[in-house]
């Protein structure tokens, strides 16, 4: 999700993020402790949660899970927003979302951006000690939302959420949150997001995992540095906008290097192996359960609002649309020609109608 190859970590988060500041920890003297200052806005975090039991029934040793924070918590505890990172994304890009005129307003908000597990900042494959590589447990986006339930109450120490809210993974993450936690927030905003991902969804996601197997780099996971994987950027690309944006972004012209840069940029940046546990987390995404999105949709108390992309060919917008109308949920139909980079592309519009959505009381 890099520019050139993944335009959509460039959209999504919209302003360049620097470098992490690293967790400062108190330091004690023998006779009193120092007082440790509040973090920094935006500063990285984390929280330490031991083990974190799985749907599989196994469990991560160690876990970890990476958060940043703006703004400040008001005396009720009712301004909390949690917003989970979205595929290959962390909290760092999530940094271009935070802002007076973004999706959402630190100076009215307590935001919380947290690190989805497996995105290489919080527990996954590449940085896990006791169970690196492929040895990590597999994990679903229910595991995903749990761990992140426990980073609210047992670290943040929160009662409740004002709202959640989050794109692409981060939306489906979204949606299982409602359902999962169904009175921990008044509000959700899954941001083209899914409830259960259609067969075109599964073939393209199924198929960047297949290439990424494929590719003589990986080596069965046991690579020394990540491989380039130009066939996953490609069909990455392929379905991150539409023919027609892609067409106008990249001309004939410009054709031939960016299609050598599938081979040398990109994905690298992101882990393969960290790749696969998030893709598969995604493959087995459903709210549902396998049952009835009729159930499921009874569960939900948050109100919510669902923005889904009309011409989006990475993730359907029609599971998102069904739910809706099991709801009654508020809809802003995102209608560019950007696909799944329409949060970005129609950022003008998008951002305050959450806004609005946010704090209309």
């Amino acid at each position: 999700m890099l520019f050139p190859l993944f335009e959509i970590r460039t959209l999504f988060t919209r302003i360049a993020v620097t470098t992490a500041l690293g967790t400062t920890l108190a330091a004690f003297s023998c006779f009193a402790p120092i007082a440790q200052a509040a973090p920094a806005d935006g500063q990285q975090q984390f929280a330490a949660l031991g083990e974190c039991k799985l749907d599989s029934g196994q469990q991560i040793s160690d876990c970890r899970i990476g958060y940043r924070t703006w703004g400040k918590l008001n005396a009720d505890g009712s301004n909390a927003v949690l917003f989970p990172s979205w595929f290959t994304g962390t909290s760092a890009q999530i940094a271009g979302n935070v802002g007076t005129e973004k999706l959402v307003d630190p100076a009215k908000c307590f935001v919380i951006a947290v690190d989805a597990l497996g995105d290489g900042v919080s527990s996954s494959p590449s940085n896990s000690k006791s169970q690196p590589r492929m040895q990590f447990p597999a994990f679903t986006t229910r595991d995903m939302v749990r761990a992140e339930y426990r980073l609210a109450t047992e670290t943040l120490h929160l009662k409740h959420l004002h709202a959640v809210m989050g794109i692409s993974m981060g939306g489906m993450q979204t949606f299982e949150w409602i359902v999962d936690y169904p009175d921990f927030m008044d509000l959700a905003i899954p941001i083209v997001g899914s409830t259960r991902l259609t067969s075109y969804d599964l073939l393209l996601w199924h198929g960047e995992e297949d290439a990424i197997r494929a590719d003589p780099g990986w080596r069965a996971g046991n690579y020394e540095k990540s491989p380039p994987m130009p066939q996953v950027a490609i069909l990455h690309d392929m379905n991150l906008s539409t023919p027609s944006h892609y067409t106008r972004e990249v001309n004939r012209q410009a054709f031939a290097a960016r299609y050598a840069g599938y081979g040398t940029s990109g994905v690298t940046d992101f882990d393969a192996n960290d790749r696969i546990y998030q893709l598969e987390a995604m493959i087995g995404h459903d709210v549902a359960r396998g049952g009835s999105m009729e159930e499921a949709a009874q569960r939900v108390h948050a109100k919510v609002l669902v923005v889904p992309s009309q011409q989006d060919h990475m993730v359907n917008p029609g599971p998102a649309l069904e739910f809706a109308k099991l709801l009654g949920a508020k809809v802003f139909l995102l209608t560019s020609d950007c696909g799944h980079l329409a949060p970005g592309c129609e950022a003008d519009k998008l951002d305050p109608v959450v806004r609005a959505f946010l704090h209309d009381k």
